[in-house]
Order: structure tokens, then sequence, then C-alpha cells
């Protein structure tokens, strides 16, 4: 979910007319379980952020998605990979966002991928 800062500008955006200034840049770190509200938790041995800014398309439906593959190469460690999390630097910085990730187990030295159109991000909308 998103970090209760962040679920509060989008709310005062809307509720009380405060704008919301947008990142400079964003970075996607992987886990290897829940990362936890204070995403400290089950952090990849690899460690790598990568900077996913300009990698999306427009929102469409209340989601965006990937349309630029995001690669590690040669991983630092054997795991599988479960969650992400979105942060504004490349390390520390301000969280703003976790999720679930579904990918295959890699070994230390893999290269591992997320496809073109495999990195959704959503919110849920008036049906």
């Amino acid at each position: 979910g998103f970090l209760p800062a962040v679920a509060n500008a989008v709310l005062d955006c809307y509720f009380n007319a405060t704008n919301i200034t947008a990142p400079a840049n964003v970075y996607v770190k992987l886990h290897v379980g829940d990362p936890g509200a204070a995403l400290t938790s089950n952090a990849a041995t690899e460690t790598t952020r990568k900077d996913i800014t300009s990698s999306f398309s427009s929102a469409s439906g209340g989601a965006v998605t990937n349309d630029v593959a995001i690669t590690w190469t040669g991983v630092a460690g054997t795991e599988d990979f479960t969650h992400w999390s979105l942060w504004s630097a490349s390390s520390g910085g301000t969280f703003y966002q976790s999720g679930t990730i579904s990918a295959n187990a890699v070994t230390a030295g893999d290269t591992f991928t997320i496809p073109v159109g495999d990195f959704d991000v959503s919110l849920t909308t008036a049906a």
C-alpha cells in the first residue's frame, strides 16, 4: 500500500485544494517477503534500486503499467523476489508504496527482468 503521508497528500489534494509535488525520480527496490510498514523487512540481497521514472504508460482505468523493461544484471544473491517498494532515491530517500510480484527464483549472477507490461500499479476505481 501507500505510505500514509502519500495517501494523505492525495486526499488533501482533492478535499483541501492542496497541490501535490511530483517526485523528481522514482526507484523500485526488490524484496523476498513483505517489506512491512517501515519497508525495512525482507530486503533482497540484490540492493540496487532501479530508476523507473518515465518507464510507465499514462494512467488509464486507474492503472499504469511499465512500457520499458526493468532489468537487474548480475543479481547479488540466490533468492525469490516476492515484493517491491518504491522510493524517491537510489538509496535512503522517502518510501512511497509497496506491492507484490510473481517471479521465478534467481541464482546469483542471473539477470532478472520485469518485462514490458508486467509491472502494474492500480488504484480502486468506481464501477
